[in-house]
């Protein structure tokens, strides 16, 4: 058979390692043919996108997608390949990523192509598509891979151009194929305290969903999933991941198509009545950020990360500055805010190293507990009779930056601002109010709202010398109706993100925390506008390590607020020792969230020490390339940044073998972790915690070694014989640095 006449053709997009592959036919319903590895003949950084040779592609630029498939039996009269934007009601079995309607009328769609437009800078390739649909409905789609970190961002607006008033039920930010054999879903759940547990299992028959309807990006279902085959591990194989762009409701649907392939979709989900377009109008998604590596999972990481820094956070100036150790004094007062405390905690806080000094809840008025004050950002008179402004003087004085904690989207009914605006919160007229926390959350989708906040914050930012803004939300969104009783949880989070930014434009030199009763609240939306995260309330260490190991599989360890707490920790009552609660603490922004006047001599210089460790090694915590893998009885991690690299072992159950067994750092994210073959890397033990598993009266010379000058390892050594180990017992820490020689 010969081949058929070219009636298509390929739209491309490239970066370092990574090929975005589509089939475009004006009038016909475009379609994935690849999203992977690179391809050959790719379109030079700089370039425009544009169709490939056919000599690089002759398969796919010869054959359309549906002259490879013959009709199945039972099947609809109509043959395509995986759509780039599935319809629904259009004779195929694809999960829609559009459902609406005009009052019950007008719900089928079947997008074709209409026209494209390539673009292409120094950093990434865009491709935006027109898609049209009988019935009026016009669609942008915009597609970006970025170049040194493989990572495709999907948007999607949707024009109304029929006579019609539209209800909006489901809007998709885009479609990534996923092929056959990335037969497993990887997820995270969790609840306050045990944020980002990892998940994985098979995909099933029906495919998979996760929806979040909490109203912020929540502990139990963070927006982020992943792809892979049964083969894939930490270190290698091939992977998809994928990060939603927002801070509020959001859905992932994994859809299996007839080839047994799949479609990636992910957006925002939509309470009843929460969107209607007029004609005329549009609606845009936020962004899905999507990517591809075949070095496991700590490849995709990897290329979060990369994404994260070059093209998410905005630092004032243009660049990070080290990240400064805190002191943040929840766990030291709670709402107890005296004077004389607050002073000899800075005090002693300054002499362990410590260089932020974080006031948190408590120091506005009415507020002796959580339930009253929200709302009423002005300093407590009684506490603070002179303002903040003496406190903040000694904080000063003593070195450190001073940093405040508020949360502004909340009021509570106890509070002057709800008596003197009750309508300013979110409710459902007729309904009791639904308290969270003895809370409410604020419509700051309103105008004189948000202006009421911002007055409030800028006030305090131009009176004081505060250059770190915690910024918390402490409850879900329920009975989020506006005034006219509409649904209002999806216009909370653009809201969200004009007041800060509004706030960063005023006080650029001010950082903001994002906090949601620790996790809730993490998401690459939000980290636009903000410059660290509170991973958890939890500083229990033992469940930091699984906390941070997930997390740090979406984002780098410089915006992981990691304190060391106190023992027993307040969120499980267990104890863990000191330098086991620093060690978990290191790998990331660390600080300390604990009276530290209470700290006898000892423990107090053993604070210290790893404080410095941390400013001694930040640069490359928070600058390198980090992966993560699993022992027999724990895991490890592993910071490598030009010639220099810290590794983290923790055992965390008792292992069931007399030694323990090399860890061979082999396969993170690229086939060299540790250089080439030639590389020689001198290895010390920097710290550790616990106690390890031998008889007492035993010689210990590999240790004495690493303690002393270190130990000279040769790359291939360390790759594939692995480094020794001592056997540890559980609740244990190890801490090397590596550097090249």
């Amino acid at each position: 058979m010969t081949a058929p006449a070219l009636v298509h053709r390929l739209l491309r997009l490239d970066s370092d390692n990574c090929t975005a592959l589509i089939e475009w036919e004006a009038g016909r319903m475009p379609v994935w043919r690849h999203f992977g590895a690179r391809l050959p003949g790719a379109v030079p950084h700089g370039s425009a996108p544009q169709g490939p040779s056919q000599s690089a592609t002759p398969l796919s630029s010869v054959w359309p997608a549906a002259r490879l498939r013959r009709q199945a039996n039972a099947s609809m009269d109509r043959l395509d390949g995986n759509p780039l934007f599935p319809g629904f009601g259009n004779g195929l079995s694809n999960n829609p990523a559009l459902r609406a309607h005009a009052d019950g009328v007008g719900a089928v769609q079947e997008w074709v192509a209409q026209s494209f437009s390539p673009s292409s800078n120094a950093y990434s390739q865009t491709l935006v598509l027109q898609l049209t649909d009988a019935s009026g409905l016009a669609l942008d789609l915009t597609l970006t891979l970025w170049h040194d970190s493989d990572v495709l961002s999907l948007q999607t607006t949707l024009h109304n151009r029929s006579a019609e008033n539209l209800q909006l039920d489901w809007l998709a930010c885009g479609a990534v194929p996923a092929p056959a054999d990335l037969s497993e879903v990887a997820h995270f759940s969790g609840q306050w305290g045990l944020e980002f547990q990892w998940q994985r299992t098979p995909l099933a028959a029906s495919g998979f969903q996760l929806q979040n309807r909490h109203g912020r990006s929540s502990h139990e279902a963070p927006p982020a999933c992943f792809v892979l085959s049964p083969s894939t591990s930490d270190h290698s194989g091939e992977v998809i991941g994928a990060q939603l762009g927002w801070s509020g409701n959001h859905q992932f649907a994994l859809d299996r198509c007839d080839d047994g392939t799949t479609l990636l979709q992910a957006g925002v989900w939509l309470a009843p009545g929460e969107v209607r377009l007029a004609a005329g109008q549009s609606h845009s998604t936020p962004t899905l950020h999507c990517s591809w590596s075949s070095h496991g999972l700590n490849g995709v990481s990897q290329n979060f990360h990369r994404f994260a820094r070059q093209h998410v956070l905005r630092w004032n100036g243009g660049n990070m500055r080290p990240r400064p150790v805190h002191l943040n004094t929840w766990e030291a007062v709670y709402f107890n805010h005296d004077d004389a405390t607050l002073r000899a905690l800075a005090e002693r806080a300054a002499a362990l190293g410590v260089e932020r000094f974080v006031l948190d809840d408590g120091w506005f008025p009415g507020r002796p507990n959580d339930h009253s004050g929200l709302g009423d950002w002005w300093p407590d008179p009684h506490k603070y009779p002179k303002g903040l402004g003496p406190l903040i003087a000694h904080v000063l004085g003593r070195g450190m930056e001073f940093g405040l904690w508020v949360e502004p989207e909340m009021v509570n009914p106890d509070s002057a601002l709800f008596r003197a605006h009750p309508d300013w919160a979110l409710q459902v007229a007729g309904q009791a109010l639904q308290c969270g926390r003895q809370q409410l959350v604020l419509d700051i989708a309103r105008p004189d709202v948000a202006n009421y906040l911002f007055d409030k914050l800028d006030t305090l930012l131009r009176e004081n010398r505060i250059s770190y803004l915690k910024w918390d939300m402490n409850r879900d969104l329920a009975q989020a109706a506006d005034t006219a009783g509409h649904m209002a949880y999806a216009k909370q989070i653009p809201a969200l993100y004009a007041l800060l930014q509004r706030l960063r434009t005023a006080h650029p030199a001010v950082e903001i925390e994002s906090c949601a009763s620790g996790g809730g609240r993490m998401d690459l939306g939000i980290l636009q506008h903000t410059q660290r995260f509170w991973t958890s309330d939890n500083n229990d260490a033992v469940s930091r390590i699984a906390i941070q190991s997930g997390a740090a599989r979406l984002f780098p360890l410089e915006v992981l607020g990691a304190h060391v707490g106190p023992a027993p920790a307040h969120t499980t009552g267990r104890s863990q020792s000191l330098a086991l609660r620093c060690a978990v603490a290191l790998f990331g922004h660390m600080g300390v969230e604990a009276d530290v006047r209470k700290l006898g001599a000892a423990e107090a210089q053993t604070l210290a020490n790893w404080i410095g460790l941390y400013k001694a090694w930040r640069g490359v915590l928070h600058a390198g390339r980090f992966s993560q893998g699993r022992t027999a009885n724990g895991v490890w991690w592993l910071v490598r940044h030009e010639g220099r690299a810290i590794l983290g072992v923790f055992t965390q159950t008792a292992p069931t073998t007399m030694h323990h067994a090399p860890l061979r750092l082999q396969g993170l994210s690229d086939a060299s972790a540790l250089g080439d073959t030639q590389t020689t890397w001198r290895v010390r033990l920097l710290g550790h915690a616990g106690q390890e598993r031998a008889r007492g009266d035993a010689p210990s010379p590999w240790l004495d070694a690493l303690r002393g000058a270190g130990v000279d390892c040769g790359a291939a050594e360390l790759r594939a014989t692995g480094l020794p180990l001592p056997n540890m017992n559980p609740e244990s820490a190890l801490v090397f640095s590596l550097e090249r020689l």
